[in-house]
Order: structure tokens, then sequence, then C-alpha cells
């Protein structure tokens, strides 16, 4: 009997009814040999510091180096503290029981860092010594699972993706768990979570923020001139800006009055611009921020339940890239898009046979390939997932296709002693372009500025008429604020931005993050309330830039630094780099860190002393998201944010010694409409509305 464990009940229900196992069990499949269970995600965590006996938030007992760490069934946060999730403690005994009963262990849990992890917390923590192998699959498909089942690997081949993903776990612990307490001993007041990776996120976010916010806008001048030549109608512009109105006016008059200029110089080249490759997750995920304004995380989330319905590959990639030996499987695809109308148009551009091979490269694909559609044609899809669908069936189509051809025209002429530039493109072959009809896409353009415009032919000295002139007034523009797609990008390329040549040159393709966990970070800092979403922007809150200012010249907040972890755990992974060598790094990070922290002066908000309504014996805790009575017998709590808004220290005042608050505008009621109201506290500490 082998017993199977996958990561998500449906994808437990896929292999069993795969490999007949049809007799359902509480928490199990049973048949043919096989027991097939599975995890809930992660089922087993590392131990909090109350686990090893260690009083939270005590400045003595920081920085916390547990030796070794303790693994604990996943918990949930409760009133009083930490307790034991029951739904994870019964798949637990569930997935005990199957193994007992079973000879040796099948891993079915995701393909990735992540999937590996989930199995082997299992494994140790149920103290398992069962042999084991690994079923390594990219798609759900009957045929990808039934090749897995003949191509088993042996569970030790792992062993450096497992180290990897501990070592992450545990820095992940060591940096969160001592700064975060670092920081809220130092603030003396509230909770400030810390993070190896979502505070160099923030910085990120609060830098262009702060960059925007700062920007001073200052006005320029251009002139455009217009110009006629084979009964085609063109501008000019002006390469030189000028700051006073004055000037530019007096220059725009000598031009008018010149009435014709003179070619200095013609660059006519084709250029070759290349097909995009197969969409990784980061890339899906920028592409359907910016054309469906969706979340990194709703991105996620879709393309993983068009995985475990078998209609793509393993979403959680971060490769663009399929191996030599998927090649031929490609037409298949291809015909299974033929088959659907909403394709058809597009596949017709594609020649058989002549496919564009560019996508094929075995060095460039890590864990996974890129994203691929599979042969089987989706039905019943909501209309998100619909577009997400479309999204990498057309990916697939364009990378396939040979490259767009273009004509680009960049052409100098001379008025007096100003010069002028005309620029034009023309496509000479669609190429890829024609699989959607696109010609301009600014994304995947290489010249931003690019113009789809026809020129006639110049030859240098031609003398051009001005037809008329038109002086611009123009703008600086600040840094744009960070969309989710902009911040994807900055974190996947966070090495670009070391200002050091040489580390710049070392860690240019080492993000902060991974494919697979961008989107739960940016999602953590919108619940830790430090970054809101503004419109398709992403900005700081107040506390997120309180957080910021605090940390910005120290170590946690260092992207150069999270990047370098990055390409640690991938020589980890590789057997290049030992775990032991990357934790004790990670300990001397993290002692220097909580000394860093511990060492901050925090003014204190003018927090007044406000006697608890309750017992009125002690003065209330004023906290970010709660007001409470320190006596735990007491217990009297109230929590801040009412409606949408959060209550003010002044009305949090009066509400404590009045039983009133001032009119509190703009709440929101739950079916979205806003209100304005008082808050009263009623005698029995009860609180109520009453609407002006």
């Amino acid at each position: 009997m082998k017993a199977i464990i996958a990561e998500k009940p449906s994808v437990a229900r896929e292999i069993a009814q795969l490999l007949g196992a049809h007799e359902k069990k509480d928490g199990y499949l049973f048949g043919n040999g096989y027991c097939v269970t599975w995890a809930l995600g992660h089922l087993i965590a590392l131990g909090m510091p109350e686990d090893y006996g260690i009083r939270g938030f005590n400045k003595a007992s920081l920085p916390i180096f547990p030796n070794p760490f303790i693994l604990t069934p996943k918990k949930l946060k409760k009133a009083k503290g930490y307790e034991p999730d029951p739904s994870a403690l019964k798949q637990l005994n569930t997935i005990q029981q199957v193994i007992s009963q079973c000879s040796s262990i099948i891993v079915a849990t995701d393909a990735g860092r992540e999937g590996e992890l989930i199995f082997r917390y299992i494994y140790y923590y149920l103290q398992c010594n069962k042999p084991f192998e690994r079923l390594w699959i990219s798609s759900l498909t009957e045929k990808a699972i039934q090749d897995g089942f003949k191509n088993l690997q042996p569970g030790d081949a792992f062993d450096g993706l497992y180290q990897a993903a501990k070592a992450r776990s545990e820095a992940d612990w060591l940096v969160g768990i001592n700064a975060t307490q670092a920081l809220t001993i130092a603030g003396n007041q509230d909770v400030y979570s810390l993070g190896r990776v979502q505070t160099p996120t923030l910085a990120l976010i609060c830098q262009r923020f702060l960059q925007h916010q700062n920007f001073t806008k200052q006005k320029y001048f251009q002139i455009q001139l217009s110009h006629r030549k084979e009964y085609t109608d063109f501008t000019s512009l002006s390469q030189l800006q000028w700051e006073e109105k004055k000037q530019a006016e007096q220059i725009q008059k000598s031009i008018e009055r010149e009435g014709r200029a003179v070619v200095e110089d013609v660059s006519v080249t084709t250029v070759q611009e290349q097909s995009p490759l197969l969409f990784d997750l980061t890339e899906l995920q920028k592409e359907a921020n910016r054309k469906l304004g969706l979340s990194a995380d709703e991105v996620l989330q879709i393309a993983q339940s068009l995985y475990e319905k078998k209609f793509i590959t393993y979403p959680r990639t971060g490769s663009k890239y399929i191996p030599e030996d998927l090649w031929t499987d490609i037409p298949e695809l291809v015909r299974i898009l033929n088959q659907t109308e909403a394709f058809k148009a597009a596949v017709t551009h594609l020649k058989f046979g002549n496919f564009n091979k560019r996508i094929v490269n075995d060095l460039k694909v890590t864990d996974h390939h890129g994203l691929l559609i599979t042969t089987k044609i989706p039905s019943a899809l909501s209309a998100t997932e619909k577009a997400i669908y479309d999204m990498i069936a057309y990916r697939l189509l364009e990378s396939l296709s040979h490259a767009c051809s273009k004509q680009v025209s960049h052409i100098i002429i001379k008025v007096h002693h100003y010069e002028f530039q005309i620029k034009g493109s023309k496509i000479l072959n669609m190429g890829w372009r024609a699989i959607k009809g696109i010609l301009s896409d600014n994304e995947n353009s290489n010249n931003k500025n690019e113009v789809l415009t026809e020129l006639p032919e110049f030859k240098i000295g031609d003398e051009l008429k001005i037809s008329k002139t038109d002086l611009l007034e123009k703008t600086t523009q600040p840094p744009k604020l960070f969309t989710e797609a902009d911040l994807l990008s900055a974190m996947e390329n966070a090495g670009r931005s070391i200002e050091n040549k040489e580390e710049q040159k070392a860690l240019s393709n080492i993000g902060i993050g991974t494919p697979a966990t961008r989107a739960s970070i940016i999602e953590t800092l919108l619940s830790r309330n430090y970054i809101i979403r503004k419109s398709k922007t992403l900005i700081p809150t107040d506390k997120g830039l309180q957080v910021y200012n605090l940390v910005k010249d120290k170590k946690i907040a260092n992207v150069q630094m999270t990047a370098e972890w990055e390409l640690a755990l991938e020589r980890i992974e590789k057997g290049e780099l030992s775990k032991n060598q990357f934790m004790n790094d990670i300990q001397h990070y993290t002692t220097e860190i909580t000394n860093e922290l511990l060492s901050l002066h925090i003014p204190q908000e003018n927090i007044p002393q406000l006697k608890c309504p309750k017992c009125q014996q002690h003065n209330v805790i004023i906290k970010d998201k709660i007001v409470k009575c320190p006596d735990e017998q007491c217990n009297w709590i109230l929590f801040r944010t009412i409606c949408g808004i959060q209550l003010s220290i002044k009305d949090l005042t009066l509400l404590l010694t009045q039983n009133k608050t001032s009119l509190i505008k703009n709440m929101k009621s739950k079916n979205g409409k806003k209100f304005d109201a008082y808050l009263i506290l009623k005698d029995d500490l009860s609180t109520l509305f009453i609407l002006q």
C-alpha cells in the first residue's frame, strides 16, 4: 500500500480518480493499492516564542534564536493568544493514520519550494521515517499525471529544494519575530510588524511616494513646426527646451521669418522587434494589472483555479521558457486553439512547421516551464478566468510568431542653428503583432516614444517649408506612483537599483521575493494598514510612512541585502551553499537589526490618560486598532475603526469623558453608502450612532 499526499483536496481527488482509488474515507480516498490524502496548505509551522517558554515583547529575551526550531500544528489567532487550528489537527491525524498503514509515500504537493516545505514539515513533525518518492508535474491533465507517475523521482533528489525552503522559513521567522518585537518595544505602544521582504517592499513604495510628493514641477517650452512633403503632413520638434517663454517666443518669430528648414541628417534603420516570451507568474500579474486592473493576488488565485481545472500549466513559475522535450507538444496546443472560434483568426497568421523556437531553452527553465494552456478545452469559465486564459493563449501564439519588422526613421532638420527632429516608423512585416492586430504596445516596444507614422523620403540638403509654428508649453512630471504592475517590476528587478556597478551586475536579475510570494507580500502590507489602494496606485498610509521613517536607514529596509538573500537561497537549492552558512549570516544580521531597532527613540503620540469606563480603576491602553483596559478581569475593549473611519484621539477622549464624539463624517454602511453621525457610549457600555 502506498500513501499519496497532495497539497489540496481537489488535486488529491484528481489523482485518486486516475489511480482507481474510489473509496471515500474521512479525509482520504482509498483503493487499488493507494491511500490518497491531502494537506490543507501549511498544516505545520515554526513555533512561536511562547512555544520555547519565552515571554513575548521582553527586551531581555531579544534576539531570540531557537535551536532547534520547534514544529507545531498551524495556529489561529484568538483573543487570548494563539490556539491550534482544529481542522489542521484533524487532518494531521488523518495523514498519520494513512501513513501508518502504508509502506511508502509519494509526495504530490505542489512542485516547488513551498510545496516541498509543506510535505517535509508534516513528515518530520510526525517523526516519519518511511521512504518517499516525488511526483513532479507541471500540469494536472491526465497525461501529465500519468507521465509523472511513470517518472517518480527519489525523495532525496529534492533535498536542496527543501533546504532552501527551510532556510527561507527560518530566516523569515528570525527577522520577522525579532524585528517586530524590537520595534514594538521601542515604540512602547503599538505593534509594528516588520519582515525580511515586506519591509524592503514597503521602503520601495514609500520612496516612490515621497519622490512624487516632493517633486517640484517646472514649466518649459518647445517649438513645433508643421510641414508638408509629397502630400504627407508631419511635424518636427525642437531638440532644445527653454525655461523662459519670452526667449522661446523670440526664437519662434525668427523661425517664422526664415520660413524654411534644411535636412541635416537622415537615419533610416530596419528594426526587428522580437516576439514576447511566454508568461511567468510575475509577468502575467503585471499584464493583468495593467490591462484588467486585477491585483497580483487576484491573478494568482484565478491562475491557480485554471490550473486545478486542468486548463493551464502550473502557474507559480519563474521561467518564460520551455524545455526542448516539450517542443513537440506545442503544435497540438495550437490545433486546439484553432478549434476555438475566438482564436481561429489569430492562428491563421502562424505557419505549421515554421514556428519561432525562441521560447525553447533548457538552461532557462527553472522548477517549472513558462505558462502554457493544456489540451483540455475550457468550459464554464468566469469572466476573469476567461480573460486570464485568453492572455496565456494569445501569448503562446505571439511567442511562436516571428519578429515584427519595422522601418524607423529619425530625421534632423535645422533652422538657423536650431535643430529639430522628425520621428516616424512603418511596419514592414507585422510578425507577432498580427496575432492581436496591435501595432503599438508601449510595454513591449523598444522605443517608448515611437509613433507609427509613415514619412516621405528625405535627403541631406533637402529644403522643407514651414507652414506653421506652435509654441508648446509643457511641465516636467514627477515619478509615477506605483501601480501593482510597477511594484512587481520593481520587486523583480530590485538588483538593478543598486548604485555600486559591480554589485548591480552580480544582482541584475535578482529580485526580492519570488514569483510565488510577491502577491502575498503586497497583501500583507495592505492588511497591516501600511499601504492602501487608491484608484490603480499603491500609496503608503501615515502608519506605513511612520514605519518607513523609523527604519529607512536601517538594515531591515535594505533592498540590496534582501536581493542577495534570494540569490543565496537559489545557491542552497543547487547545493552550492550550505544552509548553515546562510543561517549564520542571518543570525548576525538579526542581532544587528534587533540592536538597531531597540536603540530607536520613537516619539509618542500625545496620548491622554483616560479611565476605563467599565472598571473605573485603570487607564486604558490606546493602540492603532483597539482601546482596551489592561486588567484582564475587566477585559473592556473598543475597536478604533468604525465603519471605515479610525476614531481620532480627540474623539476617543470625548467618548470616554462625555460619552459622545464630535460629528464623524464619511463613515460607510454595510451597503457602501456614506453617512455622518455622532457615536454615543451608552450606560451598558455598548455604542450607537446618532445620525445628523
